[in-house]
């Protein structure tokens, strides 16, 4: 007959519970009893099984991960990441694909996850309610989208310090006629379009640049949002002289049409983006880069910190992660013609 844990935990004069914390390494024994463990079940070939475990330590083993867009480079970047960590754990992923309003209210009505998982990862922003509902299940939290909240671990980056390096740059070069690609449509409650416009209009008002609504449109975060918001702005009565795109796909569909108008980057417009795209590099897009995917591996490793160690506080405020201003090749300084 095959092993159970419970023979196991007989032989070596412990509980199920210990057993399974030392078969699947988590804290709380001690290395001598760890390797009584690991060798009294090697001796009667037992391997352990999820079922098992879960039963033993009263966890699922699953993390519940909430998305606004499986489809889109950012958030699919972070989940990749994210699930790595969890899988190298021992731990699988429930995801909940929340794009829609209606799909949306549905989950949080319900919580589906509910005794369903160990912790929640979301990459949307939950509003006051929601965030109550996420609060009630008991389980530790983490985000890597938006601001500090009450019960929530966030990993993220200053918003408004990676919009104004980037602005200034184009300042600093000598462009008055300044332009801006938002994601105004983006996902609910998202609080990076606001936190990136408000520090862009910031910086022009730092240089005495009147704003003009005119050089302002909508991407929806997609290259084909930028491409259309690109066009756009050129049809401005004063086209601007650079952009900047609050997201690197943004910005390519922006790239996509200054080449279609047959205008040349950077002599005739600069562009920059946001993220430090996989492709950025490929067009040479200046940007501002910031570590997507190590901020979805950071948000797994605080929750797993958290399941492990129960009664740990989770960190103060925002776990901020670095960004900085890459140049590349499609910023330069305005051509001398005409006012700008």
């Amino acid at each position: 007959m095959t092993a159970s844990i419970n023979d196991v935990a007989r032989a070596a004069g412990v509980s199920a519970s210990t057993v399974s914390r030392a078969l699947r390494g988590r804290p709380g024994v001690s290395d001598e009893v760890r390797s009584q463990i690991a060798a009294v079940a090697a001796q009667l070939g037992y391997t352990a099984s999820r079922s098992a475990s879960s039963l033993a330590s009263g966890r699922t083993y699953t993390i519940g991960v909430l998305v606004p867009y499986v489809g889109r480079w950012f958030f699919g970047t972070v989940l990749d990441a994210a699930e790595k960590v969890f899988s190298a754990a021992g731990y699988d992923v429930l995801l909940y694909n929340l794009g829609s309003a209606e799909t949306r209210k549905r989950f949080f009505t319900r919580l589906p996850v509910r005794k369903r998982v160990d912790a929640v990862l979301s990459l949307l922003i939950p509003d006051d309610a929601e965030s109550a509902a996420l609060r009630s299940l008991g389980v530790p939290l983490a985000t890597t989208v938006g601001g500090t909240r009450p019960g929530f671990t966030v990993v993220g980056i200053d918003d408004r310090a990676g919009t104004e390096s980037a602005v200034r740059h184009l300042v600093n070069l000598g462009h008055r006629r300044i332009g801006m690609i938002s994601g105004a449509s983006g996902p609910l409650h998202w609080t990076t379009p606001i936190e990136r416009r408000n520090a862009y209009l910031d910086v022009l008002a730092d240089a005495g640049i009147e704003h003009d609504p005119a050089l302002e449109a909508d991407g929806d975060y997609t290259v084909e949002g930028g491409e259309r918001a690109m066009t756009e702005l050129l049809a401005a009565s004063r086209p601007p002289t650079a952009v900047f795109a609050q997201s690197d796909e943004m910005a390519m569909g922006a790239l996509r049409a200054l080449r279609r108008h047959r205008l040349k980057v950077p002599e005739d417009v600069s562009v920059v983006g946001f993220d430090d795209h996989e492709l950025a590099d490929v067009v040479g897009l200046t940007t501002v880069a910031q570590p997507v995917a190590e901020q979805g591996a950071e948000a797994a490793r605080l929750l797993l910190r958290q399941l492990d160690d129960p009664d740990a506080a989770p960190p103060a405020g925002q776990v901020q992660m670095p960004i900085r201003l890459v140049l590349r090749e499609t910023t330069a300084p305005p051509r001398p013609r005409g006012p700008q």
